[in-house]
């Protein structure tokens, strides 16, 4: 604990010749008026220079200036502020957080200078690698402890509405004199040269007017579609576009599981069959399946006819639809449809049969000139 002196004010017992006397402080011997001027208190640490000086802050409703020498303490205190000798200066730790600044781009980090403590202050939080941290703990090895690290939960995200892939989207439309909602799954966050924000799903979600679409949990609005096709373009291909527009939204280039927690999608690639493959959707998830065929011609029971699909061995549901097949970091498909959709999927699937077909990825990119992050 750091002890702080007062000055006494008022009556003053000096002893002159033996005899006591009581005299009052004078005009010229009167402490300085207290200093509540942040503006004034910042002007004595420049004056000092950041190498005496470490910041200004409140502590007890009153304006303190850190300094590391007893001469530069003096000079704050005789301008009414109250002074904290403290080890590290300005210049200290300004040096090791632009060490850390070489760093910035490691997910769920941050750092900066914390002045009432004297420290720069990392805050590590979950998903940061071992080799990362250790880049972290050798940039301010130098630095003693004047860098305190510390480990926290949870990851750090924007505030804003946060979009990936697997999540629920619905979309209310009108057909046939009656009003409908369309439930599907987003498929990948992609983008354009300019890096625009876009989602993939599946184009017969986009049947009949649902076009205009919403985040199922929140019924955040998302954007609308530009682009989709279902069985009715050269490639009788299935898939669809939707351009993000709410700013409020973050599209991430990860992936959810049903549990909350994320996969990267880092490229994308033409599937080959026997390789093992996941499928995640807002209804329903399969993590283990495998793909069956890359050329796959489908007819679905409306008579629509889908070419060049893939085939996996992973079941899925309604609802499901326009969701990501992935293997590891790697976009394969969106997902069209598949046998038993009106089963339950998952660990109480008694369907040995079952499979699913969807469109390849990378050909949608291709197409639309859009790539994966």
């Amino acid at each position: 604990m750091r002890r702080r002196h007062h000055a006494y004010r008022g009556i003053v017992a000096a002893a002159a010749g033996g005899i006591l006397t009581l005299t009052t402080l004078t005009a010229a011997q009167a402490a300085p008026a207290p200093l509540t001027d942040p503006a004034k208190a910042a002007a004595i640490a420049d004056e000092l220079g950041n190498k005496r000086t470490a910041g200004i802050y409140y502590r007890n409703e009153q304006l303190v200036v850190a300094v590391t020498d007893q001469a530069a303490a003096e000079t704050v205190r005789s301008a009414g502020a109250v002074a904290e000798v403290v080890p590290h200066s300005t210049a200290e730790l300004d040096s090791a957080k632009a060490e850390l600044d070489q760093l910035a781009g490691i997910p769920n980090t941050a750092w900066s200078v914390d002045q009432t403590s004297n420290r720069v202050n990392v805050q590590i939080y979950d998903g940061v690698s071992d080799a990362d941290r250790s880049r972290i703990e050798k940039a301010v090895s130098g630095y003693g402890d004047a860098v305190d690290i510390t480990e926290h939960s949870g990851k750090i995200e924007s505030t804003a509405y946060a979009m990936r892939g697997g999540v629920g989207i619905t979309s209310e439309y009108t057909s046939g004199g009656a009003n409908w909602v369309a439930t599907c799954t987003a498929g990948f966050n992609v983008q354009n040269a300019s890096g625009r924000k876009y989602m993939l799903t599946a184009g017969h979600c986009m049947e009949d007017g649902a076009v205009t679409w919403h985040r199922r949990s929140g019924d955040i609005p998302l954007g609308r579609a530009i682009d989709w096709v279902y069985g009715n373009d050269t490639n009788q291909s299935d898939y669809g576009v939707v351009e993000y527009t709410n700013s409020n939204v973050t599209p991430y280039g990860t992936i959810q599981y049903k549990d909350g927690s994320e996969g990267q999608i880092s490229r994308s690639a033409p599937a080959f069959e026997g390789e093992k493959v996941k499928r995640v959707g807002t209804m329903s998830q399969d993590l283990v399946g495998k793909v069956l065929a890359t050329d796959a011609t489908v007819t679905y029971t409306d008579g629509t006819t889908l070419r060049h699909m893939i085939e996996a061995s992973n079941c899925s549901v309604h609802g499901d639809s326009g969701g990501p097949l992935f293997s590891d970091e790697t976009a394969l498909g969106i997902l069209s449809g598949g046998s038993y959709a009106d089963k339950p999927c998952g660990d109480s699937d008694d369907q040995a049969d079952r499979s699913s077909f969807y469109e390849p990825v990378y050909k949608v990119l291709s197409w639309e000139g859009l790539k994966v992050y």
